[in-house]
């Protein structure tokens, strides 16, 4: 037989397989099955309450929706602007879907770099108001990318550890020396930085706004700290772009330092923004080493026509109407007042996410439930994504929501409350 020359039974006799490919017949049958790996996991995934079902939305991700076949308002999603069904938005994805096609056929680096992809990021990078921006394909990516590009053996990154999992994850891929400070802590930050001294790289990575708590990193103490030891101040700002600063330019913006070169900001383009995606902001080669050392850039399809004509609308859009803001953060002020005067604890969330805590998860999950049967749909999380005695609701606040659907959420969590006994 020919090497590598795959032949059937009724061809000959020798088995079809692959160069140095070995017959089932020729390996012992020993260790664990699939089956039997896949089967344990999701046991114990059960028995620990940690097993995921995701419900199903029946419509459109709009403020009031259909999940599960129920009529909801929908306190669960992302879409702060009501970005992810506007007309607008709709309008410039079709027309882009219909001059450029469906996808773009290639990674950026070879032949996927479309001119509405170069556009764009020139758009964002104005709006940002840095000296370049690049797109990836998800926040998530975005950190892996970054990070892994940017650092080396010798660098030290200071991480507050509360950041988001995808930079844990991305700091994992890099030989950066890793440390960790105190929650949103500028004297802990300073007493990492003064006790690790580094010739390499200085990095300080913070999530911008905080996704479980509602919180906001105090930046301009950050960023004081970090230059103060000569350090690099890096933001992710998934839950601020969109949301925080002029426009929602994001918080970055908010504390003034958009223009500096020492401060990095990433985020994703599937919250706020009502697509899908990631990008980096900054220093103006800080584009260039990317395109040539982010590994999810450089080995995945560039994002299609349409998600880049959404998103470039949803740019013009936001600076267009400066209601969507308005009502953003009026719907975020109101709904927080009304819940603290009913005796939540919302943890001081001073954003449109808001925590309503009920302490052990199997309260939140049970309050999640009873909501649902209300018609509000918030979904409640606990251990090990939030502290054993803090489980919540995490419920998010969008321009799109009308008084009448947070005060039809206020009545339901006041009776689920009293009901479980959190609120008197």
């Amino acid at each position: 037989m020919e090497s590598g020359r795959f032949i059937t039974p009724t061809q000959g006799k020798e088995t079809s397989r692959l160069p140095g490919m070995t017959t089932t017949t020729d390996v012992p049958a020993s260790g664990v099955s699939l089956s039997e790996r896949l089967r344990q996991d999701l046991a114990g995934l059960r028995e620990s309450g940690l097993l995921i079902s995701p419900r199903v939305l029946d419509a459109p991700q709009r403020a009031r929706t259909r999940v599960d076949g129920r009529e909801v308002v929908n306190l669960a999603s992302n879409n702060y602007l009501g970005f992810a069904d506007h007309p607008r938005l709709k309008e410039r994805a079709a027309q882009y879907l219909q001059q450029w096609g469906v996808g773009a056929g290639a990674v950026r680096t070879i032949a996927g770099t479309l001119r509405i992809h170069e556009d764009f990021e020139r758009q964002l990078a104005d709006f940002k108001h840095t000296g370049s921006a690049l797109v990836l394909h998800s926040g998530f990516s975005t950190n892996q990318g970054v990070l892994g590009g940017l650092l080396r053996e010798g660098d030290l990154v200071v991480s507050d550890e509360l950041n988001h999992a995808s930079i844990i994850d991305g700091l994992r891929l890099t030989k950066a020396t890793k440390k960790i400070y105190k929650h949103a802590d500028p004297a802990d930050l300073d007493r990492v930085l003064r006790e690790n001294p580094s010739e390499g790289l200085k990095l300080v990575v913070t999530d911008g706004v905080f996704s479980m708590d509602g919180d906001v990193a105090p930046l301009d103490k950050l960023v004081e700290v970090a230059r103060r030891y000569g350090a690099v101040t890096y933001v992710d700002d998934a839950h601020g772009s969109g949301v925080m600063g002029e426009a929602g330019r994001g918080t970055v913006h908010h504390f003034g330092f958009e223009y500096a070169d020492d401060v990095i900001q990433v985020g994703t383009l599937s919250k706020a923004w009502g697509g899908v995606g990631g990008y980096a902001a900054g220093h103006p080669d800080l584009r260039e080493l990317l395109i040539n050392r982010a590994r999810p850039y450089l080995f995945s399809t560039a994002q299609p026509p349409a998600v880049v004509g959404a998103l470039a609308a949803a740019l013009d859009e936001v600076q267009r109407d400066p209601s969507l803001m308005e009502r953003l953060w009026d719907n975020t002020r109101f709904f927080k007042a009304e819940l603290g005067r009913l005796g939540f604890d919302t943890l001081g969330s001073v954003t449109p996410i808001t925590p309503v805590v009920f302490g052990e998860a199997s309260a939140a999950f049970e309050a999640s439930r009873r909501l649902f049967d209300l018609g509000i749909f918030a979904v409640g999380l606990g251990f090990p994504t939030v502290p054993r005695d803090l489980a919540r609701i995490r419920n998010i606040v969008t321009a799109e929501h009308t008084r009448d659907d947070l005060e039809q959420a206020l009545s339901a969590y006041q009776q689920v409350g009293r009901d479980l006994g959190v609120i008197a």
